[in-house]
């Protein structure tokens, strides 16, 4: 994992056969925070069983919906038995709502366009409420604190507490990262895929290391009001799947992660129109999207979604 940098891995039996999934979560709270040895402990033991995946002609929309509703965010795809690729629920949706904010931002120079017109020649012209200004209205506007609850339970530590303390909270609030404060201000913030490349692979002794060694210092930060896909930008250009959200004072409220910020655009979009179900709206949605024009590099497109 930390040679390909990635944050999870496909385990398959002595028959080829998918039988697991390896995240980077599962090392930090079922093998740091148990306190067992890494180089000891098989990957059978502490991966997720059974993963839920989906076949090669499965509709993407499906794959999206199964990753929310499920909340997680990687999704094994399966080819007459063999595992031929892993989805990842960020890149995907990411990747959908860029090409729907430059046709939106397309759309309103075309209807600048069509105003100058009519005001010079004074021909009225008609320009449709198109789907996608619809689900551009629905999803770009909601805040944070749509998905931020009154009882948002944050998991703090100090810069000096031991990484093993850090872990062990993580796992006691099924949390992947634990934002690191000063007088209620984030100082940093520890994620799961820091125990795995700062301190797994790096051999890092947990019970004495202090989380301030091995913490990303002074992480990028919300507020309640920064909207949905702003927060789901931040996290993209960052490469980061964890967003502590402040307040005005600058104290910590609560942390999203992208599976919170996701569903929260999905459901956006899923009630964007009345009278539609929402699986019919995600998949105008999915199709909509995907017929717009990709990003002119069409070797990354590919590597967003898998």
């Amino acid at each position: 994992m930390a040679a390909r940098k990635v944050d999870a891995l496909l385990l398959t039996d002595s028959n080829a056969l998918l039988c697991g999934i390896l995240t980077d979560k599962d090392i930090a709270i079922r093998v740091i925070a148990q306190e067992l040895n890494l180089e000891e402990t098989l990957a059978s033991k502490v991966m997720t069983r059974n993963p839920t995946f989906v076949l090669s002609d499965t509709l993407a929309v499906e794959a999206l919906q199964k990753m929310v509703q499920g909340k997680f965010r990687h999704l094994p795809v399966v080819d007459n038995g063999e595992v031929i690729a892993l989805l990842d629920i960020a890149k995907c949706l990411y990747d959908a709502i860029a090409r729907m904010e430059r046709a939106a931002e397309k759309g309103k120079a075309i209807a600048a366009a069509v105003e100058g017109v009519e005001k010079n020649w004074g021909t009225p012209l008609s320009v449709p409420n198109t789907f996608i200004e619809t689900i551009r209205e629905r999803m770009f506007r909601p805040s944070l604190s749509a998905i931020i609850s009154e009882n948002s339970k944050v998991v703090t530590v100090s810069p000096t507490e031991t990484v093993l303390v850090a872990a062990k909270k993580m796992l006691e609030f099924r949390s992947s990262s634990a934002v690191v404060t000063v007088e209620n201000r984030p100082l940093g913030i520890l994620t799961s895929k820091d125990l795995l490349m700062r301190v797994a692979v790096q051999n890092v002794p947990v019970d004495t290391t202090p989380v301030e060694k091995v913490m990303t210092l002074n992480p990028a930060c919300a507020t309640v009001d920064t909207p949905i896909v702003d927060a789901l930008h931040t996290m993209h250009n960052g490469k980061f799947l964890h967003l502590p959200v402040v307040d005005r004072d600058g104290n910590i409220v609560a942390v999203v992660d992208v599976i919170n910020v996701i569903h929260a655009a999905v459901a956006s979009v899923g009630s964007a129109v009345s009278g539609e179900s929402a699986g019919t709206t995600m998949q105008k949605f999915w199709d909509s999207a995907m017929a717009l024009t990709p990003y002119d590099d069409e070797e990354e497109t590919r590597r967003f979604c898998y």
